[in-house]
Order: C-alpha cells, then sequence, then structure tokens
C-alpha cells in the first residue's frame, strides 16, 4: 500500500533547483527496500505513478525526481549544462537518499530510456554502489544515421547548448492512443533536446555496452522488440556480452518503447515482480 507522492528540492551544483516525487509506504508497512526512478528525454518522474503505486503494493519505497531540463526541475527545456550533469544528480540523489534510509535497506535504481541509459552509465562507472539496477528500453543505441552522428560529434564544440526538436514520434511510444494522447497534452513533457545531451546519450550508450562483459551489479533488463524509438540492438548487445547470472534480460516482442504503458502490460510488472522478490 501507498500514500499519496509528495514533492520536494534539492539544490544542484549549477544552483538549479531539482524537484523529488517521493512515493512512501503507508506506516507500518514492511520495507523491502528502496527504488530510485530515472525517467526518459521529454517526459517527468510523474509519468510514472502507476509504477511506483505498484512497487509501493510490493513492499518497495520510491523516490522518483525530474531531472535538469525537465519537468518541474530547472534548466533550460532539453539542456544540460555540464557533460555529466545527469550522473551528478544521481549521485546526490543516491546520497540523500541513503542518508534516510536503514543502512541494510537494499537500493534500486530503475530507468527507463534515456533514464535507462544514465543508471546503466552510473552503475558501469560505479560512481555508487547500489544493489540492484533495472533497466527498461534503456537508450543504449540511439540508432544515429551517420549524418546524425557527425552532427552529434561537431555540435556540442561549436554550440554546446544550442537546442532542437528531439525528433521523437509520440504515436509510437506506445499502442494505448490514451497513453498517446496523455504524452501530447501534458504540460511538463518537451520535445527539445541540447547539443551537449545528444552526445551524452549517443557516447554513454557504446561505452556502456562496452562495459557489459564486466557487470556485477544484478540486473534486469526489459527491452521492446517493436521500438521505434530507440534501436532494441542496444539492448540485444549489452545482453549479449553481460554474465547471464548477473544480467536477466527480457524481449517483450510485440511491444512499442513504453513498456509500462502498453494496452496490455501485465506480462511486463509480472517480470519485475518476479526479479524482485526473488531478491528481496
Amino acid at each position: 500500500m501507498s500514500t499519496e507522492s509528495t514533492l520536494s528540492t534539492f539544490v544542484a551544483s549549477d544552483g538549479d533547483n531539482v524537484v523529488i516525487q517521493d512515493w512512501p509506504l503507508d506506516s507500518g508497512v514492511a520495507l523491502r527496500g528502496v527504488v530510485i526512478l530515472v525517467h526518459g528525454l521529454g517526459e517527468h518522474a510523474g509519468r510514472y505513478d502507476h509504477v511506483a503505486k505498484l512497487l509501493n503494493a510490493w513492499g518497495f519505497a520510491v523516490r522518483g525526481y525530474d531531472q535538469c531540463g525537465h519537468g518541474e526541475s530547472g534548466g533550460a527545456r532539453g539542456g544540460m549544462p555540464t557533460d555529466t550533469r545527469l550522473l551528478d544528480d544521481l549521485a546526490d540523489i543516491v546520497d540523500s537518499t541513503r542518508a534516510r534510509m536503514q543502512k541494510d535497506t537494499p537500493l534500486i535504481l530503475l530507468g527507463h530510456s534515456m533514464g535507462g541509459l544514465v543508471v546503466g552509465r552510473f552503475v558501469s562507472l560505479k560512481i555508487r554502489p547500489v544493489d540492484a539496477l533495472i533497466m527498461s528500453s534503456p537508450a543504449l543505441d540511439p540508432g544515429l544515421s551517420a549524418f546524425q552522428k557527425f552532427l552529434v560529434a561537431v555540435l556540442p564544440k561549436i554550440v554546446p547548448d544550442l537546442r532542437v526538436g528531439n525528433g521523437l514520434n509520440a504515436t509510437l511510444i506506445s499502442h494505448d492512443p490514451a497513453v498517446v494522447e496523455a504524452y501530447v497534452s501534458d504540460r511538463l513533457v518537451h520535445d527539445r533536446i541540447s547539443a551537449r545531451l545528444a552526445r551524452f546519450i549517443a557516447t554513454a550508450g557504446p561505452q556502456t555496452v562496452a562495459l557489459a562483459s564486466q557487470w556485477k551489479v544484478p540486473t534486469l533488463l526489459m527491452y521492446a522488440g517493436e521500438d521505434k524509438l530507440v534501436n532494441p540492438q542496444g539492448s540485444r548487445n549489452f545482453a549479449a556480452a553481460a554474465p547471464k547470472d548477473v544480467v536477466t534480460t527480457v524481449c517483450f516482442d510485440k511491444l512499442y518503447h513504453e513498456i509500462f504503458n502498453e494496452l496490455d502490460a501485465s506480462e511486463v510488472f509480472a517480470t519485475l515482480q518476479n526479479w524482485l522478490e526473488k531478491r528481496f
């Protein structure tokens, strides 16, 4: 069970406010772990309310946050002030969350799309220790053309803060028309991306895949076989290289990018619940 979510803020190193959303358990409910939820490009943590409440029902407290330039947090929409800002903010969130937890409480990272890339890169660089990792449709391969790769290599050196449309086709996030309509009409969703953020996505994915063979953190990798927004080959490459006793990989062949928001996501949530229950 869960109570209603609460909002708070912390000030990032550059002075921008970062908005945190907590979904705590009801008092008296046994806590099995804490999940830090990291959203994708152009969206915000509030879109995961249904995911957080299910995690609550399974005994996990949830903390989400709006990444810089997203949702209610500060910064230019789709911007990234420094090359490591997304990782720095996650480190701050992990530190502040650990500070209020019992020492032996498991801490789990869950990231979707760009958020899946952020948590994967965070773990690959061993920035902070965590107990488990869940990646949902991670942007390990953004599927860039040769020309796009050229632009991503050149533009950040000249105009790193230049922001353009991210090219995301909202009709491909889910087969559910209601999800698409809610996404399009959501005032906190935007379609911007800076040259620096594009470079992070383009480079951090292959860098993370390159370290998959050394993976030590128990990981659940779930991805969509019909994903048209990130290239599912990135997840396949990661899974092929990663130790099978460390990384559990599940492909949902018929689903679009937002596997938690599909018309029938029951198998996705059952996979997530079973994996968590085996470990925590």
